[in-house]
C-alpha cells in the first residue's frame, strides 16, 4: 500500500533531498514550504502521516500541530528539530506531536520512525499482556481486564478503543506516544520492561543504548501521571527500564 506524506520544511535544499528520498522509498510526497501551506494541505490531502519542521516562518511547525489537535486530526505527526534542548523536544510533544527526530539525522532513521507511526495508526492498540520483562513479580499490581480494551492497574483506568485514560476521577490528556506507553506499562504492570522491548512495541525499532527518546517520553508522561500528591506509579529500573506499579 502507498503512504501519502506531508512535508513541511522551510529549508529548500533539505526540503528538496527529503522529498526526492521518500519518493524513491514509495511514498506519494506533498511538499511545502511554510505552516500555512502545510495547514492548507493537511485539510486538502488528508495525508497517512505528517513531516513537520519545528522552525518555520509565519506559523511554525509547533503551531501546525497545536491547530490540527485542536480539530481533532489524529494524523500521525513526526517532527523535525534542530533544538536539542529536552525542554525544546517536550514542547513538540506537548504540542500533539508523536515523535520527533534531531537535525541534523540520517534519512533512514526518518524511514523507520515514518514506518512505526503507520505501523501504530493501522494496528491494534498496543497490549503484551504477559509479556516477559526483565524482571518479574508485582502480583498485587497486575492488571485487570474489566472489558474487552479496558484495563486497570492501581488507580488507572485506560480505554484501549477510545483511547482515553483517568488517574482516579481525573482524565489524563495523552498525546498518541504517551498513550501506547502507559498502555503497555499498565498491561503489564508489576512486570519490569527494559528498553529495547519498550521500543520494540512502541515504535517498531530499537533506537540504541545512546537515545534519549524513551527517557523523554516517560519523563513526560510521568508530569502527567504522577503529578505533585499522587502515589508515583511509574519507576525506573536503572541500567534495565522501567515499571508501573504502586509501591
Amino acid at each position: 500500500m502507498t503512504h501519502s506524506v506531508l512535508l513541511a520544511e522551510d529549508d529548500r535544499p533539505i526540503r528538496t533531498a527529503l522529498e526526492r528520498a521518500l519518493t524513491l522509498e514509495g511514498y506519494r510526497v506533498t511538499a511545502v514550504a511554510d505552516g500555512i501551506q502545510a495547514l492548507a494541505a493537511a485539510h486538502r490531502e488528508r495525508p497517512d502521516v505528517i513531516l513537520l519542521d519545528v522552525m518555520m516562518p509565519g506559523i511554525d511547525g509547533l503551531q501546525v500541530c497545536q491547530v490540527l489537535r485542536a480539530e481533532q486530526d489524529r494524523t500521525p505527526i513526526l517532527m523535525l528539530t534542530a533544538r536539542v534542548e529536552t525542554a525544546d523536544r517536550i514542547a513538540g510533544l506537548d504540542a500533539g506531536a508523536d515523535d520527533y527526530v534531531v537535525k541534523p539525522f540520517e534519512v533512514e532513521e526518518v524511514f523507520a520512525r515514518l514506518r512505526a507511526l503507520l505501523r501504530r495508526t493501522s494496528a491494534a492498540p498496543a497490549g503484551t499482556e504477559g509479556s516477559a520483562g526483565a524482571d518479574g513479580g508485582g502480583e498485587a499490581d497486575e492488571a485487570r481486564a474489566v472489558d474487552s480494551g479496558v484495563v486497570e492497574a492501581a488507580d488507572l483506568r485506560i480505554d484501549g478503543p477510545s483511547r482515553r485514560a483517568w488517574r482516579g476521577e481525573r482524565e489524563l490528556e495523552l498525546t498518541r506516544t504517551e498513550f501506547e506507553l502507559l498502555e503497555l506499562l499498565a498491561r503489564n504492570a508489576g512486570i519490569v520492561l527494559d528498553h529495547s522491548t519498550i521500543y520494540d512495541r512502541i515504535w517498531g525499532y530499537d533506537f540504541g543504548p545512546g537515545s534519549k527518546n524513551l527517557a523523554v517520553y516517560v519523563g513526560y508522561l510521568r508530569r502527567k501521571v504522577d503529578v505533585p500528591g499522587s502515589r508515583p506509579l511509574i519507576h525506573t529500573v536503572r541500567g534495565v527500564g522501567y515499571v508501573l506499579r504502586e509501591d
